[in-house]
């Protein structure tokens, strides 16, 4: 039981050092320079360089604007903003998480209003994973009083089912970040991704915890318990 249980604490202890180490490697890619928008369409798969800043240059497809609900920035609940946006010379169209915006606590179809730039811009953005999906009962459903299909309010959004309804030419594999100041009534302070590194050192406390608990009842009952009665068993 000692065995089993100080293998465990040292192999979450293990887990915990391999988070540190990617949480590490995140932070040093979002440091690195950005890529050119060339080099991001040359990335097969994107993936490969995940976290890392990109300068790109397009149009904002604000028609397809999608509101993802139920998303949080410093504890209030509120959307995050997502738009197409087709990249200059190209015939790609990457989805951009522009930021968030605060609800309407109470009219939740009342939206914030928000500035899409007209015309070609540039932008700074970071490569990230499609949007998180949250835990839901059913399909997406519109907001109230919206007919279906019509809303832009989302609980989840699926890329490859978003590429079909729209038929724009979507890269899939990743979505972008869009950095720096809050702008255009979007704020910007994307939270850290999870990976979970304080529950590893919990678990690992608790399994170190098992092993002190064994060893703790083994003194007792194989050593003091013995000598104790010994020690009664002499006296009388």
């Amino acid at each position: 039981m000692l065995a089993t249980t100080v293998s465990l604490g040292r192999w979450q202890l293990s887990r915990a050092a391999q988070k540190e180490a990617l949480q590490a490697q995140i932070e040093a890619r979002k440091s690195l320079p950005p890529l050119s928008q060339g080099e991001f369409l040359a990335l097969d798969p994107a993936t490969e360089a995940m976290h890392r800043p990109v300068h790109l240059r397009g149009l904002w497809l604000a028609p397809h604007t999608v509101y993802l609900d139920n998303r949080q920035m410093h504890g209030v609940p509120g959307f995050y903003v997502l738009t197409p946006f087709a990249l200059e010379d190209s015939n790609v169209t990457v989805l951009v998480q522009r930021g968030w915006i605060q609800r309407n606590f109470t009219d939740r179809a009342q939206l914030a209003p928000i500035e899409t730039p007209s015309g070609l811009v540039d932008v700074t953005v970071r490569i990230a994973p499609p949007p998180a999906h949250l835990f839901e009962l059913g399909k997406d459903a519109p907001a109230p009083a919206a007919s279906a299909g019509s809303s832009p309010i989302r609980q989840n959004l699926d890329l490859e089912a978003f590429r079909a309804d729209t038929a724009l030419p979507l890269r899939t594999d990743v979505s972008l970040l869009q950095t720096g100041v809050a702008s255009e009534g979007l704020q910007r302070d994307w939270p850290v991704p999870a990976l979970g590194i304080e529950k590893h050192y919990g678990y690992a406390f608790q399994w170190f915890g098992l092993a002190s608990l064994v060893v703790i009842l083994y003194v007792w009952f194989q050593l003091i318990a013995p000598y104790r009665r010994a020690r009664r068993l002499r006296r009388g």
